[in-house]
């Protein structure tokens, strides 16, 4: 098996490429090692794509700066504290991280000293399957044999789970994150009940943490089954400080065939939390979301609101017109995911709707009060309430009303 791991990452494209080729020449001098360690690695057994990088090597990281600028390359020290410094090559970033040992803990202000030895390195990491490293020739290097935990899509904690936890609290979100993105089968038994033991840790951890860390998680493909877990454990209501709509949201995660959009985290976050408007604004809060995050949550609740209210599910181009194209769709697919929660939802309206808010032009209200005003109508605040009931009108008219029939209207 050993054989086939390492043709598998020999042939990896970005283990070939002439610019992480460059960044290990340069490292590896004067009996200095460097290896890639972590997600590169797991991703490429499992067939997941690798996004970025990261490298670990013996060399200091003020002698990995000396000797990638004295290669060529662009060194950058984004966390020389920590040992990391940012080398880039051929366009791409790559994470050059110093082996570290864990002296003494004290959370995340565990007191690291730099070291040489692999094995140490790799006992400071958080899950097995996350301890392999390969070299520049694709060989494996599995210190702690995480290797059968990881083709076996198990998440298991390196050591004892407790400890790992307590040396940083966040772990316990990751611990169901990284299930959620790569597990298979039951979650280890083990590490589950250590995250339940240790879970008021996750009360410490500030908001922007968490927030990034349950927002990566909604993306995963095993998003429900972590969640349902995480709610059963209290780490839910822990973490965003209210209830959890499982049922509607392990609903939504079953619409992906008809849509994309339902593993993105605000439309997941609006069918998990979304009992009333405050709880989003809870959410939004407690997890420190951007602006654009928060203006389509709350788009997606009003429309979601409106859909709710409604005897019978509104015409498209009235939807896609208040709420935007995006709004609306995001709107419907809560919507059919409480539906389908309910075990009431037939999906053959909701498909030919959702078919329709993607192509249906938006509507573009044809009138302007320079119009108003070039017929002989005063500006001021009566003009804007007759622009408002020819509004109106135009929506009522199915949106068919053009201009010249409008400024008729208004001067009848």
């Amino acid at each position: 098996m050993t054989a086939d791991v390492d043709h598998i990452l020999g042939q990896a494209d970005w283990l070939r490429t002439d610019g992480i080729q460059a960044v290990f020449a340069a490292i590896e001098q004067e009996g200095d090692q460097a290896r890639v360690v972590g997600g590169a690695v797991r991703n490429t057994l499992l067939g997941h794509p690798v996004p970025d990088v990261d490298i670990a090597t013996t060399a200091p990281p003020e002698t990995v700066m000396q000797r990638a600028r004295a290669a060529g390359l662009k060194p950058v020290g984004t966390g020389l504290d920590h040992g990391t410094v940012t080398v880039l090559s051929g366009g791409f970033p790559y994470e050059v991280t110093t082996l570290r040992e864990d002296v003494e803990t004290f959370g995340r202000q565990a007191r690291v000293v730099f070291g040489r030895d692999w094995t140490r390195d790799a006992e400071r990491r958080d899950f097995t399957l996350n301890a392999l490293y390969v070299d520049r020739f694709g060989h494996l290097h599995d210190p702690l044999g995480g290797l059968e935990d990881c083709l076996a899509r198990r998440v298991r904690f390196i050591g004892a789970p407790d400890r790992r936890i307590q040396e940083d609290y966040l772990r316990i979100l990751r611990f169901f994150r990284i299930y959620a993105a790569y597990g298979q089968g039951d979650m280890d038994a083990e590490g589950l009940g250590a995250c339940l033991r240790q879970r008021d840790g996750l009360r410490h951890l500030s908001a922007e943490r968490i927030g990034h860390e349950m927002r990566r998680l909604l993306r995963a493909p095993l998003a429900g089954p972590a969640l349902r877990m995480m709610n059963d454990c209290g780490l839910w209501e822990i973490a965003t400080g209210g209830l959890a709509r499982i049922e509607d949201y392990s609903a939504l995660r079953g619409l992906e065939p008809f849509a994309l959009e339902v593993t993105d985290p605000e439309l997941g976050l609006v069918v998990l939390g979304g009992f009333v408007r405050e709880d989003l604004e809870r959410i939004c809060d407690r997890f420190r979301l951007s602006n654009a995050e928060r203006s389509r949550m709350r788009t997606a609740w009003a429309a979601l609101k409106r859909l709710r209210q409604a005897k019978d599910l509104p015409d498209a181009p009235a939807l896609v017109y208040e709420f935007g194209r995006q709004g609306a769709i995001d709107g419907l697919l809560a919507f059919w995911a409480g539906l389908r929660g309910q075990r009431r939802a037939e999906d053959g309206p909701q498909e030919a709707l959702l078919s329709r808010l993607r192509q249906v032009p938006v509507p573009e209200f044809p009138l302007k009060g320079a119009d108003l005003i070039a017929t002989g109508h005063k500006p001021g605040p009566a003009l804007g309430d007759l622009l408002k009931q020819l509004e109106a009108k135009w929506r009522e008219s199915g949106f068919s009303m053009n201009k010249d029939a409008l400024i008729r209207l208004a001067d009848a």
